[in-house]
């Protein structure tokens, strides 16, 4: 019995051994034996303390003492060593043997090896200490709740954001520490997850161990066991203070735009801006001041925190370096900062009024327009001494660029209905109104003058259609074809007559052209002229011109009385001298027919002659309207001189032509042009009148000029002209001449511009001057028509100043 017993406690999956009381072994089994290599008589008696680690053999033998003085069974952990000398962990556990008065007779213990289990242990707590330490230093807070709602873990940056310990987070209710507004729905979510398993997602205010909420993130997520079970929920809360006050922002910047968009006053952004500020930066009190129109004083903008007795003490200051930390961050248009104002020395006169209302520091910085000019200063106050910390400046940056783009917009806003006012009251004045259209859609824009010159109401729909009804219709193809133009994406200058109601008509003239809008629609912008006064002064100019000119031609006859007389005697004297040889041969006998015929047609010929002179004069001298024919300047020119020839020759005048054989005839009025001529004819002989030392030659030139113009040069010999003089030759009523009018060269000059050329004067090299005009072979316009401005009537022309005068 006693060996099986042996076998059975040999099989035991462990070191059985027992001992007595004072630690003596008296039996180990095999596996015992094996394990420690040594003999079994060896390990008995107190030879088995030889397998026990030194360290721990103090340990042990308390750890028996404690089982037999307490009749308990006991649990230890020691190091044994091997047979190889290694040395493995074991469990000891010992149950105490009594007698029956109940003493402890002897230890009955088993060993077993447990040194996988104590090196995974360790493995598992130095993983565990790693994971530790990395969820200790998350910047966020990390939290175990069980599935009650209480906390088994809390990592550090929690603990020192609560400012707390372990042992009192067990203690906490859930929610305890969250804002008391976001309180409910904390605890709501939290039920919800906890009942559902669903993840936990909410975002809350967190009180810090300073008393401050800031704005977490939180997330939580179940631990299920290997039968899906919940045993435990993680938290991760993130802090997003920084996102919810960059998100306040925005959106309290895009409010702001928003205001500014819809044109509210500039009162009230300025006002919701400081709000703002007061709102995000918290512990201060924001004003924003501006520059008067004059640019030397501020005025009020807005300060919805500030007292109005500090407001008041500011307004009307001068910008300058000593009007305060406003005036001169507007002067010098820089930062100012005053971190300290009790020991501020640059405003003696501001800073008791800025501490008396309890503000001891104040950042003024300038709010500066697109082009970089002052506008004004935005400041922010403090109660206490404080420097601006970098996010702050940034803070500082934001909100002054909004308040320069509602500085601006209101003053941009002012300035454009200014502009728009005096533009419409330009376009009243000076009968001119602007239009745009699309014309693929028929789409029209007007100014109220445009309305007013086609006498439509502003509330009229307009059309192509309404505006072509308008028209004459003998001017509706010019416009149709305008149109047209402008569909194409090109321009249109044109002129017609409006046909108005009551029967009366009006000229206009329109100017556009064609642009394509950010779609790319063809877009017509343009202005239309009201002409009507403008186009009867022109008539009544051409009247007033021609009269002038009948006047300078009147003038100019007493000097070419000698030249008529003899371009009329010549015929004269032919008829005379005929008709005397015509008798004679009538009176022969017998008569002589044939001689009186031939002697006859003599006479007639002279009689022609005699009539194309008197005809020629009367044409010079007569009243008429312009008539535009084809005219050859050199013939003109001829004729002209044929005129003047007698009187040139009395003058002792040499005429030089260089008459260009080339030049093409022109569409002009041939009796204003001879005007012309003649009068620089004579003006030449006047000036070579005194002239004793040299020939009084006189030189005529035409030749062909550039851009299809034709070019009359008359060059003489005489005084000249000195620089000063050059720009009054032109001028109404100037002359050199001691029985002269003044009015000959701005006839002249006047005649030519109508005929859309240009006259000018300039010194010889040696004596003398020359005088020139050049004119197109084919008017732009009709001749006598000044050209048209489509925005404002022509300035006063010299011939208009003469008409005036006289």
């Amino acid at each position: 019995m006693e060996n099986e017993l042996s076998r059975v406690v040999d099989a035991l999956p462990g070191l059985v051994w027992t001992a007595l009381p004072d630690g003596h072994a008296d039996f180990l089994n095999s596996r015992w034996l094996e394990y420690t290599g040594l003999g079994s008589e060896e390990a008995k008696g107190k030879g088995w303390l030889a397998a026990i680690h030194s360290d721990d053999m103090p340990h042990l033998l308390e750890y028996l003492e404690t089982i037999v003085a307490s009749g308990e069974t006991g649990e230890f952990e020691a190091r044994m060593r091997r047979f190889d000398g290694a040395y493995r962990w074991f469990h000891f556990q010992a149950s105490p043997l009594r007698d029956p008065m109940g003493r402890v007779i002897r230890l009955c213990g088993i060993n077993r090896d447990i040194e996988d289990r104590r090196r995974a242990d360790e493995a598992v707590r130095v993983l565990e200490g790693r994971y530790r330490a990395i969820v200790d230093g998350l910047p966020a807070i990390v939290t175990l709740l069980s599935t009650d709602g209480h906390v088994e873990h809390a990592n550090r940056y929690m603990l020192e954001y609560l400012g707390t310990t372990s042992e009192e987070m067990r203690d906490r209710a859930v929610g305890q520490a969250f804002h008391p507004d976001d309180r409910p729905e904390v605890l709501k979510r939290w039920s919800h997850s906890a009942e559902t398993g669903v993840p936990y997602d909410f975002e809350a205010r967190l009180r810090r161990a300073d008393g401050v909420y800031r704005w977490f993130h939180t997330s939580g997520f179940p631990l299920r066991d290997t039968e899906g079970r919940i045993f435990l929920w993680y938290f991760l809360q993130t802090d997003i203070e920084d996102r919810k006050r960059a998100e306040a922002l925005l959106f309290g910047e895009k409010q702001l735009l928003e205001m500014v968009a819809r044109g509210d006053s500039r009162s009230a952004v300025l006002e919701a801006l400081c709000r703002l500020v007061e709102r995000t930066a918290s512990d201060c009190y924001c004003s924003v001041v501006l520059a008067d129109s004059s640019g030397k004083r501020v005025e009020h903008g807005a300060a919805p925190s500030l007292p109005s007795t500090f407001i008041n003490s500011i307004i009307g200051r001068p910008i300058n370096l000593e009007a305060g930390p406003c005036g001169m961050a507007t002067y010098l248009n820089e930062q100012i900062i005053s971190v300290d104002l009790t020991s501020e020395t640059r405003w003696p006169s501001w800073c008791p009024m800025a501490l008396k209302h309890g503000l001891q520091a104040c950042w003024s910085t300038p709010i500066s327009s697109a082009d970089g000019k002052a506008l004004g200063a935005f400041a922010i106050y403090h109660k206490d001494p404080k420097t601006p910390t970098s996010l702050l400046q940034d803070l500082i940056e934001q909100f002054t660029h909004i308040a320069s783009i509602a500085v601006e917009r209101v003053q941009n806003d002012a300035a454009l209905k200014r502009s728009e006012a005096l533009l419409a009251q330009a376009q009243t004045l000076s009968l001119t109104g602007s239009f745009g259209c699309y014309v693929a859609t028929d789409e029209h824009f007007w100014s109220g003058e445009t309305f007013n010159i086609f006498g439509y109401e502003t509330s009229a729909n307009i059309s192509f259609k309404l505006i072509l009804e308008r028209v004459h219709p003998e001017d509706r193809p010019s416009i149709e074809q305008a149109i047209e133009s402008a569909a194409n994406g090109l321009g249109c200058d044109c002129e017609c007559r409006l046909l108005m109601p009551d029967g009366t008509l009006k000229h206009v003239h329109f100017v556009a052209h064609g642009t394509r809008d950010h779609s790319g629609r063809v877009e017509c912008i343009g202005a239309v002229q009201d002409m009507t006064a403008h186009r009867r002064s022109e008539e009544a100019l051409g009247k007033a011109r021609s009269e002038l000119a009948h006047v300078a031609r009147v003038t100019s006859l007493g000097e070419l009385t000698a030249s008529i007389a003899h371009e009329v005697n010549q015929p004269l004297s032919g008829i005379i001298t005929n008709a005397g040889t015509c008798l004679r041969m009538l009176a022969a006998d017998p008569p002589n027919l044939d001689g009186a015929r031939e002697t006859a047609r003599r006479t007639i010929r002279d009689g022609n002659r005699a009539a194309d002179v008197v005809a020629r004069l009367r044409a010079l001298f007569a009243k008429g309207n312009t008539v535009a024919d084809t005219v050859d300047l050199n013939e003109a020119t001829r004729e002209v001189i044929a005129l003047l020839l007698k009187e040139l020759q009395r003058s002792r005048v040499v005429v030089h032509t260089e008459l260009a054989g080339d030049l093409p005839a022109i569409t002009a009025d041939r009796v204003q042009l001879q005007q012309v001529i003649l009068n620089l004819f004579l003006n030449a002989s006047d000036a070579m009148g005194g002239v004793e030392d040299r020939p009084r030659r006189l030189r005529v030139r035409t030749e062909r000029a550039e851009d299809d113009h034709v070019c009359l040069s008359v060059q003489d010999a005489g005084v000249g002209f000195g620089p000063e003089n050059a720009e009054r030759l032109f001028d109404a009523f100037y002359t050199t001449k001691l029985q002269g009018m003044g009015i000959g060269l701005s006839v002249s000059r006047s005649i030519v511009e109508s005929h859309q050329g240009r006259m000018w004067a300039v010194p010889n090299e040696g004596p003398g001057a020359t005088f020139s005009f050049s004119i197109p072979c084919r008017p732009a316009r009709p001749i006598g028509v000044n050209s048209v401005s489509a925005i404002r009537p022509p300035a006063e022309t010299d011939a208009q100043h003469i008409v005036r005068t006289l």
